[in-house]
């Protein structure tokens, strides 16, 4: 089987690592889960894929951790970031296993360090928004569930800026 390690033309150093993505942060199962497969080596069941750029090269490319390292000449940042992604994916299924309270006015909420977190449903539009501190969502969602990983999303957002 051809790879892209000994195909023509591909730079094999130089790359810059993107991001990295967790196929299964919706905490799917094994067997729901759609792996991904490395472009470069073809090794598939890629979880943690791992986009690079090059700037000799037209697209990115996905590939797996030990690529990754091999093609940013970095054998530290790649699995720091693939161990990020998954602690942020185990993070929130912890969080939408969270034990909700209702207020009074049937919302949802819970306090995590000292913020108050609130889910409320729109009275004109009745679909659910989120309120993190004093930080009113602007966005509305059709479920509770979605707008529980919105107030998750919303603080990982938070969390980068050091504003938690």
């Amino acid at each position: 089987m051809r790879t892209y390690w000994n195909t023509p033309g591909i730079p094999h150093k130089g790359w810059v690592l993107e991001y990295v993505i967790d196929i299964r942060e919706d905490g799917q199962s094994v067997e729901e889960t759609e792996y991904e497969t490395c472009m470069m080596c073809n090794n598939e069941r890629i979880r943690f894929v791992h986009v690079v750029s090059h700037k000799d090269f037209g697209e990115d490319l996905k590939v797996g951790c030990i690529c990754a390292e091999k093609m940013t000449n970095d054998y530290i940042n790649p699995k720091k970031r693939e161990n990020s992604a998954r602690n942020k994916t185990q993070r929130r299924i912890n969080w939408l296993k969270k034990d909700w309270k209702v207020s009074e006015n049937n919302n949802l909420y819970v306090k995590v360090k000292d913020h108050h977190i609130l889910i409320y449903k729109d009275r004109n539009t009745k679909k659910f928004k989120c309120k993190i501190g004093e930080h009113f969502g602007k966005k509305q969602f059709d479920t509770i569930e979605i707008a529980k990983v919105a107030a998750f999303n919303g603080i990982e957002y938070f969390k980068e800026k050091n504003q938690w």
